[in-house]
């Protein structure tokens, strides 16, 4: 079978987290910012897409190059055998980025890139100057940075955090890809104990779940090489067989709780389209309420983070009822994402480490605080 030369694309910050990922389904990586390169063939293309949990997109490599003028551009993409890559009637929106380069106008870079496809497979095709058009997405992408110009075939389409067991949204709900990169930054592996004290619409205790059991977070979902008329359509129909027939018993329990009945109701449908429904127990109680008897597990909570000034009174008053609850709970290790950089005076504790991250645009911070019976002042 051909080897591609694939990268895995992901937020800024969890490049590590993806790359650690891939090493453990048997890849070897290369990493620079905001993706990870690595090779496979088809059946690698099926099942990254199928695996991984912290990335956003897996796309093919197909040509790299040094362009400094349009014409350099125009020739280069010219070169490339595009009717091998796609149909007649393939739709290929290009989509461009260039940054630090001397092409900086992304519109003339896109427009270029697009022209070059389109004269080549008229020619390679004998189309008169017209390309239909109307049959499958083969997404391709122009990236230009300091000068060096990658051409890519996206591989994934609709990003990989739409896993599609997410019906409706509850407030701003975290991405479930980003939920799944966080629990990845802590040691959660399914055997201890997991606590969402603010679950929200679940996600986080979704993916816990999905983690502890070994389901494959693209199980539900179809992939733009599902549509790309060269791809062997067996293989994905193999991987998710494959991938149905390792999903485990849960070994530890999963609590989610919030204050908010209503939204409870949103976590239990999306964890009921995930098929985790019976593995995660969903209470509503208010923070300052909580309490377990459970030991020598993991919290992990995405409490809100007041952007306007009441809403951030609020948010910090609740951050000092979760130091009050939490901290007492030794013997679990604590993580925190949130965006006010009172949290730890408010929280009443320095954590052992964070880390920064960001939610979309919004630069948030990832507290981490690690277990330990002799409590650290």
């Amino acid at each position: 079978m051909k080897e591609y030369q694939l990268y895995a694309t992901m937020g800024a910050g969890f490049e590590s987290v993806v790359a650690k990922e891939l090493n453990n389904l048997g890849y070897q990586t290369q990493t620079e910012n905001g993706r990870v390169f690595f090779k496979g063939t088809q059946a690698d293309i099926v099942k990254t897409n199928l695996w991984l949990r912290s990335a956003d997109r897996i796309k093919i490599l197909l040509k790299e190059f040094k362009a400094l003028d349009f014409d350099t551009l125009y020739n280069e993409v010219y070169d490339y055998d595009w009717a091998e890559l796609l149909p007649v009637d393939a739709k290929f929106p290009v989509q461009g980025r260039a940054v630090k380069s001397k092409l900086h106008s992304e519109p003339d870079v896109q427009s270029i890139v697009k022209k070059a496809i389109v004269d080549k497979m008229t020619s390679e095709y004998h189309r008169r100057g017209f390309l239909p058009e109307s049959g499958n997405e083969y997404p391709l992408d122009v990236h230009i940075y300091k000068n060096k110009a990658r051409i890519s075939l996206d591989t994934t389409g609709a990003s990989l955090f739409k896993r599609g067991y997410r019906i409706e949204h509850g407030g701003a709900p975290l991405k479930e890809n980003f939920a799944a990169g966080l629990l990845l930054l802590t040691p959660y592996n399914g055997t201890h104990p997991l606590i969402d004290p603010m679950t929200g619409s679940g996600t986080l205790a979704i993916e816990a779940a999905l983690i502890a059991k070994n389901v494959a977070p693209g199980t539900w979902r179809k992939f733009a090489f599902d549509g790309f008329d060269w791809f062997d359509p067996q293989l994905h129909k193999d991987a998710v067989e494959e991938a149905k027939s390792q999903v485990k018993e849960l070994e530890a329990p999963i609590w989610a709780s919030d204050i908010d009945q209503s939204i409870l109701e949103v976590a239990k449908l999306n964890a009921h389209n995930a098929g985790v429904l019976q593995d995660i127990r969903f209470k509503q109680v208010a923070v300052k309420d909580f309490a377990t008897d459970l030991e020598n597990g993991i919290i992990v909570a995405n409490p809100p983070y007041g952007k306007r000034l009441k809403d951030r009174k609020s948010a910090e008053v609740l951050y000092q009822q979760m130091g009050e609850v939490f901290k007492p709970l030794s013997s679990f290790s604590q993580y925190y994402l949130t965006a006010d950089p009172n949290f730890e005076k408010c929280f009443g504790k320095k954590a052992t480490k964070k880390r920064k991250l960001f939610n979309g645009n919004l630069r948030v911070d990832f507290y981490q605080y690690w277990a330990d019976k002799n409590d650290h002042k």
